[in-house]
């Protein structure tokens, strides 16, 4: 089964841009959907992005949408979240997800944080 670790928040000012990084360790990784993630304080996590396992296809919410970009490298095992154009409220706790059938798997979230 394939273990996420997330990386590459922080705090950046609203505009500014943030690239966060999942590596996946295990064999498998090419076998899984992607896909992110992200849950601000008092609310529900909600999606953000996914990609396909070929990498061909990508979906993103409509608030994200045009601002951030999914992709994947099947050689280092990572997914990436290009994130631009950044607004206060993208400011949440980012999590990595991969889905292969009816199995998911979550890395431990990393924390963004878009200032005013």
């Amino acid at each position: 089964q394939v273990q996420l670790v997330e990386s590459g928040g922080g705090l950046v000012q609203a505009g500014g841009s943030l690239r966060l990084s999942c590596a996946a360790s295990g064999r498998t990784f090419s076998s899984y959907a992607m896909g992110w993630f992200r849950q601000a304080p008092g609310k529900e996590r909600e999606f953000v992005a996914a990609i396909s396992r070929s990498g061909g296809n990508t979906y993103y919410a409509d608030s994200v949408k045009g601002r951030f970009i999914i992709s994947r490298n099947k050689a280092r095992n990572t997914l990436f979240l290009q994130m631009n154009a950044m607004k206060p409220e993208d400011t949440a706790v980012y999590y990595c997800t991969g889905t292969y059938g009816s199995t998911s798997v979550w890395g431990q979230g990393t924390q963004v944080t878009v200032s005013s």
